[in-house]
């Protein structure tokens, strides 16, 4: 079978298998551990417009996500208003926050984007902390309900899954539609060379900005869907760690993609349950693996930075191309 014809075949085949999961897979536990991959997902797929495609790097995606869920839930618990309203509410903050920090900070370069983004993560941090009649502070904020559309409350563990899996569908479809038309190739030539893309008349600010902006309220809509499928969430959550992990899974997925990132999304995801998956897993091994988390996804980026830059995407597109070359 032909490059061509798998990677035609791929994208049905993943969503067969996400469709169908929880038809074989009854474990809640286990359905739970699922839809947490697809809320990582969710946030990823932000990040991979941002650095995969304009090259632009975020340490504090964390941050819109945490927004997100203390949005929605202020909407839903304090507010007394529907889930749909509060999710939508949950993405437009995030996107604000993504704005207000975007404007001034995608003029810069390099590290010192990095670090602004560092800084807000954990500006927003604190205030997750002190402000809490709104948050909760630490002692986080409880009784959030589950999601419901209507008079139907999605509760069920294969019901959260669909729908958190469903809107993840959603957004790649809309990325996968951004990315092949102009504004793709907008970001594909501000990640090439940025005086490239201006000389081609690109306007990079502009690009940049938006791109962060889609990026921020994707994650606003993961913490969204976070806070209703937990019912609880506190600043521990969203923390550097959390923005670490989520850019380690873009890294690790590859850049120009988007399947990349959501199989590195999934993939370390699943390596934080990894005891509940192998049931057979020595506890001491388990243990360490979660001890070492961290770690051990500090050293997967150094090996694909060294061994396949471009991720796991470009890890497929060369074996595609040498199947079409055989």
């Amino acid at each position: 079978m032909g490059g061509r014809t798998l990677r035609a075949l791929a994208p049905l085949a993943a969503v067969a298998v996400v469709a169908l999961l929880p038809l074989v897979v009854t474990d809640r536990f286990l359905l739970k551990v699922f839809t947490f991959a697809g809320i990582n997902a969710l946030v990823v797929v932000g990040l991979a417009l941002l650095f995969g495609h304009a090259g632009q790097v975020s340490l504090g995606h964390a941050a819109f996500v945490g927004l997100g869920a203390y949005a929605s839930a202020y909407c839903t618990v304090r507010l007394g208003w529907p889930w749909p309203v509060g999710f939508a509410v949950a993405g437009a903050l995030a996107a604000l926050g993504g704005l207000v920090l975007a404007m001034p900070s995608l003029r810069l370069k390099g590290h010192y984007l990095a670090m602004a983004t560092l800084g807000f993560g954990e500006l927003m941090a604190l205030t997750f902390q002190e402000a809490e009649p709104v948050t909760g502070g630490v002692d986080g904020f409880g009784g959030i309900p589950f999601p419901s559309l209507g008079p139907l409350e999605v509760g069920d563990a294969a019901a959260l899954y669909w729908l958190v899996w469903a809107v993840v569908g959603v957004a790649v479809l809309a990325a996968y539609n951004v990315t092949s038309l102009r504004p793709g190739r907008a970001m594909r030539a501000l990640h090439g060379s940025v005086p490239g893309a201006q000389a081609s008349g690109v306007d990079v600010v502009g690009v940049k900005v938006r791109t962060f902006v889609v990026s921020a309220l994707l994650a606003g809509l993961a913490g969204a869907l976070y806070a209703g499928v937990v019912g609880f969430i506190s600043p521990s959550v969203f923390t550097l760690t959390a923005s670490v992990t989520f850019l380690a899974m873009a890294v690790l997925g590859g850049t120009g993609s988007l399947a990349g990132p959501l199989l590195a999304a999934v993939l370390l995801t699943l390596v934080q349950y990894i005891d509940a998956l192998i049931p057979g897993l020595p506890q001491e091994a388990s243990q360490t693996i979660q001890s070492y988390r961290e770690d051990i996804y500090g050293l997967a980026i150094v090996l694909v930075v060294i061994f396949a830059p471009r991720g796991i995407a470009g890890l497929w597109s060369r074996r595609g191309g040498r199947g079409e070359a055989a």
